[in-house]
């Protein structure tokens, strides 16, 4: 049996580059920058957070340090942690494959990290 595809919802950080930078991803799923989709900006990371839950997002940020400690095993939302040494390219590549492997609900309540050294 063929796993179902899912359109994931993403909600990209402030830190992270504009959606025009994944077109992979931007044809696969629903993206959102934080700021200049949403016009929000210098939001705390709580309000960040509260705002996937609010919107069924996946945030992904290079800021992961501070969004552990308010991960909940919520079906709401998760975080997706990207390594800052990664280029947008690879990030769309990684991110993308990903999505595509993922359930529904296997990213969500959790964080989940992308790592990567630039060739």
């Amino acid at each position: 049996m063929t796993k179902r595809f899912h359109r994931h919802k993403l909600l990209l950080d402030e830190n992270f580059p504009v959606r025009s930078y994944f077109p992979n991803l931007n044809r696969r799923y629903d993206v959102k920058h934080i700021t200049k989709d949403l016009n929000i900006a210098s939001l705390p990371d709580a309000k960040v957070y509260k705002l996937a839950q609010k919107s069924g997002r996946i945030i992904v940020t290079y800021n992961v340090k501070d969004f552990i400690p308010l991960i909940e095993n919520d079906p709401k939302a998760g975080v997706i942690g990207v390594s800052p040494n990664l280029p947008p390219d690879q990030v769309d590549k990684k991110l993308t494959a990903l999505l595509n492997k993922s359930t529904q609900k296997s990213l969500l309540g959790k964080l989940t990290t992308i790592a990567g050294e630039t060739e």
